[in-house]
């Protein structure tokens, strides 16, 4: 029996501009709202994500985020 699909966590999120734009775009594109798809993401974040590539990117957000931060 699948499980309840229930939003019970609420919390504020800080996202970039262009991070927001792409989870809008990917929940119009799935037929979801923004909860919906961050708990996709989340709940299946293993089978959606490569790993040498999340590493890599990883590394390179890091390594950018003081300067994008000023």
């Amino acid at each position: 029996m699948p499980k309840r699909f229930r939003l019970t966590r609420r919390l504020p999120v800080a996202m970039t501009e262009d991070g927001y734009r792409r989870l809008k775009r990917f929940a119009q594109e799935a037929g979801l709202d923004e909860g919906e798809a961050l708990s996709f993401l989340f709940e299946h974040f293993d089978s959606v994500t490569d790993t040498e590539a999340l590493t890599h990117r990883l590394r390179l957000f890091n390594s950018e985020l003081e300067e994008r931060k000023r």
